[in-house]
C-alpha cells in the first residue's frame, strides 16, 4: 500500500483514524514490509506540505494479519493521553471472529493466563503462577451459525499478543484461516478476525467517539454470513 491508499475514517489536529487493511503491519517490524504507521507519517507529511519528519504516535496495536480500525495520535499530548486511557481499560475494542466449528456455550467469558515465547513468537496458555504470565480476559456470544462456521462477536478486556486467537483456539474453535494456533482444523484463507468497533474519549475535547466498520464481504468466508443484523444491533457497551 501507499498513503495514497490509506482508508481514513476520520481526522482532526491531535489523531487520525484509520482502517488497517489485513496482512499490513500497524508498525515497522522485523520485516521490513511497508507499515501502516509509516503510511499514516507520509500521508501527513504529504498531505500538510511538512519539511522534515512528522510525528504520529502508536497507541495500540493489532497482529499483522487481522485487519480493521485503528487510531493513531498527531501529537505527544494525544499520544500520552490515549495511552492513558488505554491503560485504565476505557477503550471500547470489539472483534468479529469467524470460528471453525461452535462453542457449546454460546455467550460467555473467557479467563487465562497468557505467556509469550519471544524465541518464537507464539503465545500459549499457562497456569497464574507461572513467571510472566499476564491475565486475558474476553468475552464472545456467538450471533450466527452455519454447518461447519460460526460468527463470534468478541469484546476485548485485556489486550494480550495474539490473545484472540489463542483463547478462541484453547476451547477447540480456532479462528478460521489461523494455522499457528489452530493447526489444520483451522483451514487455510486469511485470518477471519476483524477489529469492528473502537470507541474511546477524544484526548482533547473528552468527546466519545465511537467508529464501526464491517469486514469486506468479499473475502471468504466473511460472505457466509448476514453481517447487516449483528452489525446494526450490536453497540458498544452491551
Amino acid at each position: 500500500m501507499t498513503a495514497n491508499d490509506l482508508i481514513i475514517l476520520y481526522e482532526d489536529n491531535h489523531i487520525i483514524v484509520v482502517l488497517k487493511p489485513q496482512n499490513v503491519p500497524c508498525c515497522e517490524d522485523a520485516s521490513g514490509d511497508y507499515d501502516l504507521l509509516s503510511c499514516v507519517k507520509d500521508y501527513i507529511k504529504t498531505a500538510y506540505d511538512k519539511p522534515g519528519n512528522v510525528y504520529a504516535g502508536l497507541v495500540h496495536r493489532l497482529d499483522r494479519p487481522t485487519g480493521g480500525i485503528m487510531v493513531y495520535a498527531k501529537s505527544s499530548k494525544a499520544a500520552a493521553r490515549l495511552s492513558d486511557e488505554l491503560k485504565a481499560g476505557e477503550f471500547e475494542k470489539r472483534y468479529f471472529a469467524v470460528l471453525v466449528g461452535s462453542p457449546k456455550e454460546k455467550k460467555a467469558t473467557l479467563t487465562n493466563y497468557l505467556k509469550k515465547n519471544a524465541v518464537n513468537n507464539t503465545v500459549y496458555v499457562c497456569g497464574a503462577t507461572v513467571e510472566g504470565a499476564k491475565l486475558a480476559e474476553l468475552d464472545y456470544r456467538i450471533v450466527e451459525e452455519t454447518e461447519a462456521l460460526s460468527l463470534a462477536d468478541i469484546r476485548l478486556h485485556t489486550g494480550r499478543s495474539h490473545q484472540i486467537r489463542v483463547q478462541m483456539s484453547f476451547i477447540g474453535t480456532p479462528v478460521y484461516g489461523d494455522m499457528r494456533y489452530g493447526g489444520e482444523k483451522a483451514r487455510k484463507g486469511n485470518l477471519a478476525l476483524w477489529a469492528y468497533t473502537l470507541a474511546f474519549d477524544h484526548p482533547v475535547t473528552k468527546e466519545r467517539m465511537v467508529f464501526k466498520v464491517q469486514p469486506p464481504k468479499d473475502v471468504k468466508p466473511w460472505g457466509e454470513f448476514d453481517l447487516e443484523k449483528p452489525f446494526k444491533y450490536i453497540t458498544p457497551d452491551k
